[in-house]
Parts: C-alpha cells; structure tokens; sequence
C-alpha cells in the first residue's frame, strides 16, 4: 500500500472516529437527564418564541444537558416546528425526548378555577383576571361578542346567565374566547337538553325566560329545599301578572352604585331590571343560575304562595297572602333582637 494510500486510510479513520464520538456524544445528550432532581420547575415558552430560543433557556436554567443537542432531536422527530407557547412543568431529572414531547403537544399547566353558581359576567371576569387567566375587560368584550351569542338565539346582549357556573381547568395562555366557549359549551351540554327545552315549552316559556328565572331563584336562595318554592312564587305571581318584586334584580340595575343595603329609594331605580318597576320577567339572566335553579325554574313547585320574607337564618317563611306575610315581615324583619 502506498503511503499515499495509508495516509487517505488514516484521514478516513479519523473523521468515523470524530463523527463515532460525536454520534456518541450526542446520543448522551440527548438521551441523558440534565440530572437527577425531579422536583417540577415552571418554565414558560414565549408566543413567538424560536426552537433554538427555548433550547439555550432549558439549558440556562439546567433542564437539559446540550441545546445543540436538544435541537437536532426536535428536528430528528421533526417537532421542529411544533412547540407551543405556554407555561410547563418540567424537572431535571425528564428525559430530553418527553421534555420535547411535552411542549410540542402543549401539556401546559392547568388551573383549576371554581365559578360559583349564582356569579354575574363580572363578577366571572375579575374572578379570572385575579387569578391571572384572563384580561377582565378582554374577556367581557368577547362575552358581548354577537357571533357567540347569535347562534344560541339569545336575545339580550350578552351571554349573562350562559356561561355554566362550574369548576374548569385553564392554562395562563387560554384564550378569553375559549374560556368563554369552554363554558357556553358546558352550558348546552348541562342545561340546553331536548328534555329541559320541551318542558320551558310546556310552561309557555321561551329558553331564554327559564334562564332568567332560574337566574332569579339562584339569587334570592341557596337551599335546595327552598328552589322550588321560590319558584312556585315567581310562577304564580307571572300568572296573576303581578310584579315580581324580588331586590336581586335591583341591585343588578344599580350595579355600581350597590353599597351594600338597599333603600326605598333604590327601589325606584329607572331600569328594565327592576322588577318592583315593571311586571314580568326583567330582560335576561342576572346571573349564571346552577343547574338546580334551571330545574326548579322548570319544575316549580305546586303551592298558592305569592310571597316570601328572609327569616335571617338564610331560609324563608312563605305567605299565600298579603296579612300572612305582613305577619312574617314583622316577626322575622322587623323585631329587634333580645338583649341578653
């Protein structure tokens, strides 16, 4: 062999040997933990944010060994093109494949958000925005946004009263449209049953005046037991077409200007909503009735109360007529408490 040739043969072995330890090193990378600490650390991918970016802050924050090496395996299983921005759960001690794996299929983290029955749109929109899920005044505009509200054929201008009162599980970048969409959908699912539409038809209603109703019976009661006799006085007052006279939907006609107690005064606020005004039902929902109150809104119960008094213990004392209830309000509204 010549020594030409032996010098090629050399040169030849020398670059496998490179691209050997280079393969090897590689794999070691790439298929090694940063190290063996397996507490989650929260690290966030920006909107807009390159693969290359992402892979030189993993390894910054010591989550992964090489980015050089973080990069080729994205490219290898061709994800290259498909992290997601969003807020992770990650730790040193994850394999670089499933860190990848996890942000290029957007397993961000999510919040669990509770919405108690009986909230109003902003009272849901500071709700998210306190817990950092949402812009309270972004969200608000897409609750008034005609191409949601137009398909469920809801009549007022807004999707109070629609967005199902449950507990939902949201990332921080959850749009506010698919937040609300979230619960719209919820919603249908929960409440929009063939059953339930059938049975508003029964009683003469149209699905957006049972979501009202039911609204109303979520604000004035918070026992089970008292749903349907709320109900029941609401119905029978409809039938005799005599106001409803409830204070929930005063304070949703004062809105800000609710101090907290509402005076005589109050009750002659100029608005649609105050039902001491006008007989029949206010415009729409004033809040987001639970899924008992649109059953009891349905299902009233069989009575001849025309009204009901706080008895101050969180329950109610109904009256059929107006002496009984005048007897009621002067027991349990307008005695003074014993001194002891």
């Amino acid at each position: 062999m010549s020594a030409v040739k032996k010098i090629l043969l050399m040169i030849f072995a020398f670059a496998l040997g490179c691209v050997w330890a280079a393969g090897g090193m590689f794999y070691y990378q790439a298929s090694q933990p940063a190290g063996e600490d397996s507490k989650a650390h929260i690290f966030v991918i920006q909107p807009g944010q390159t693969l290359k970016q992402t892979a030189r802050t993993l390894s910054q924050r010591g989550l992964i060994r090489s980015p050089n090496a973080f990069i080729l395996l994205a490219y290898l299983r061709k994800k290259q093109n498909q992290i997601q921005a969003g807020e992770y759960e990650i730790s040193p001690a994850m394999l670089p494949r499933e860190i990848l794996r996890k942000i290029a299929s957007g397993q961000t983290v999510k919040y669990s958000v509770t919405v108690p029955e009986g909230y109003s749109l902003r009272e849901i929109a500071s709700l998210l925005e306190q817990r950092g899920l949402a812009d309270k005044d972004e969200f608000m505009a897409v609750a008034r946004d005609r191409q949601l509200t137009g398909p469920l054929g809801i009549a007022g201008d807004s999707l109070e009263g629609y967005l199902f009162p449950e507990t939902y599980h949201i990332s921080r970048t959850t749009s506010e449209t698919a937040i609300v969409k979230a619960m719209i959908e919820l919603f249908k699912d929960r409440v929009l049953t063939p059953e339930n539409l059938e049975r508003a038809r029964e009683l003469g209603l149209d699905f957006y005046q049972a979501v009202t109703l039911a609204s109303l019976i979520e604000k004035e009661t918070g026992l089970d037991a008292e749903r349907k006799l709320i109900s029941s006085v609401f119905h029978n007052r409809l039938r005799k077409k005599m106001p409803l006279q409830t204070d929930p939907t005063v304070i949703y006609a004062l809105r800000e200007n609710f101090d907290g107690n509402i005076r005589k005064k109050d009750l002659s606020v100029d608005s649609p909503y105050n039902t001491y005004k006008h007989i029949g039902l206010p415009p729409g929902p004033i809040a987001s009735p639970g899924l008992k109150s649109v059953i009891a809104a349905l299902y009233p119960a069989q009575t001849d109360y025309l009204y009901f008094v706080s008895r101050q213990d969180g329950s109610h004392q109904f009256s059929a007529n107006l002496i009984d209830h005048n007897r009621a309000v002067a027991e349990f509204q307008l005695k003074k408490p014993k001194k002891s």
